[in-house]
């Protein structure tokens, strides 16, 4: 008996500290029911024949079953809060541009991220990625309301590969 406590002692610490993150594209963040009405990048699909704002009330759910999960997404970095070095708060978006734009992408489709230990200012102007513990919760800001919060861990650089 004290050999398998011993063994369950020393293989958890080393389960839970190996997590890969799970790499998500932003289309992982809208339901399935949802997704018709978006195109590849992220963006409602455009109806010139229909009225566009049915479209809007129809969107922006969000996944309940990706809360507390260890997630990795590419995307752009929206300055919310920091100093002229590192940058503690901000929005991620799939497209370049998004919120400064109006109207704002869908809240499924902007995460608002928390890294307390500041990231790099020089690290962010064009896409990266952003890992850490992803939560379904709304968050409101005057730019955009997101539909999820990310407590971000590190900031990588992006290449396709993923």
């Amino acid at each position: 008996m004290k050999y398998w406590l011993f063994a369950l002692c020393c293989w958890f610490p080393l389960t839970v500290a190996a997590q890969e993150p799970l790499t998500l594209d932003w289309l992982d963040l809208i339901p399935e029911k949802e997704r018709n009405l978006f195109n590849q990048q992220g963006m409602p699909v455009t109806n010139h024949q229909g009225d566009q704002t049915a479209i809007q009330q129809q969107i922006g759910s969000v996944r309940t079953e990706l809360d507390g999960s260890l997630v990795k997404i590419p995307g752009f970095v929206i300055p919310l809060e920091g100093d002229e070095n590192t940058i503690t708060e901000f929005l991620l978006v799939p497209y370049f541009g998004a919120c400064i734009h109006v109207p704002p992408p869908p809240p499924n489709q902007i995460i608002y991220v928390k890294f307390p230990k500041g990231a790099p200012i020089q690290q962010l102007w064009d896409v990266v990625y952003v890992v850490g513990k992803l939560n379904v919760q709304t968050m409101e800001h005057e730019l955009a309301e997101t539909g999820y919060l990310l407590h971000g861990s590190q900031i990588e650089e992006y290449d396709d590969a993923g």
